[in-house]
C-alpha cells in the first residue's frame, strides 16, 4: 500500500513542477499561425506565417517571423494577385494572467521589412489597362496584441489580432489582420 501512496504522490508532485515550469527565461518556441486579413470584404485574403519565440524574464519574450500574406483586388470581372513576403522581428510584453501562466495577454511591438507583388510582376492587364502600383521593397512597424493558453506544458495555443503599417508601398499603408496558431515550446 506504501508503494501505491509513494507512486500518487510522485505524480502529484510531478504534475505541479511540470505546470511551474512555464515561460522560462531563454526557453525557445516555434510558432505556426494563419489568419484572414481584414478589408472591406473579408473572403480569400489570408496570411501564413512561422515564427521562433525566445522568452525573456516576467512572461516577456522576443519572437522573429517569416510571413507569407495574399490578397485580391477587383477589376471589372477579374481578380487582381496581391502578395507580400515579410520578415518581422519583435518584443512582445506581458500584461495579464493568472499565477501559473496558463491563460496570459501579451501586447507585442514588430519591425517589419519584405517585398509585396502585384499581379506578380505583370503590368498590362488583359484589356489593356496598366497597372500604375508597382511591385516594391516594404518596410514598417506593427502591433499586436495575444492571448495565450497553454493547451499542455509545451503547446501554446495562440489567438492574435494584429496591425501592419508599411512605407514604401503603393497601396494600403494600414493593414489590420486577426489570426490564430499554435507554439511548440522546447
Amino acid at each position: 500500500m506504501k508503494k501505491y501512496i509513494y507512486t500518487v504522490m510522485l505524480v502529484l508532485v510531478g504534475i505541479t513542477v511540470a505546470q511551474a515550469q512555464r515561460l522560462l527565461p531563454k526557453q525557445k518556441g516555434i510558432e505556426l499561425s494563419a489568419g484572414i486579413l481584414s478589408n472591406d470584404k473579408i473572403g480569400n485574403d489570408y496570411y501564413l506565417n512561422i515564427g521562433m519565440t525566445v522568452n525573456a524574464k516576467n512572461g516577456n519574450y522576443q519572437f522573429w517571423a517569416l510571413e507569407y500574406a495574399h490578397q485580391y483586388h477587383e477589376y471589372k470581372d477579374i481578380r487582381i494577385p496581391q502578395e507580400t513576403f515579410t520578415a518581422e522581428a519583435g518584443y512582445s510584453f506581458f500584461l495579464l494572467g493568472d499565477t501559473r501562466k496558463n491563460i496570459t495577454l501579451n501586447l507585442g511591438i514588430t519591425g517589419i521589412a519584405g517585398y509585396e507583388s502585384i499581379n506578380r510582376g505583370e503590368p498590362l492587364l488583359y484589356d489593356g489597362a496598366k497597372i500604375l502600383s508597382e511591385d516594391n521593397f516594404i518596410y514598417g512597424a506593427g502591433g499586436r496584441i495575444t492571448f495565450e493558453t497553454y493547451l499542455s506544458d509545451h503547446f501554446v495555443l495562440v489567438l492574435a489580432g494584429r496591425t501592419k503599417f508599411f512605407w514604401g508601398t503603393d497601396l494600403q499603408q494600414f493593414r489590420p489582420s486577426a489570426g490564430v496558431g499554435l507554439r511548440f515550446n522546447f
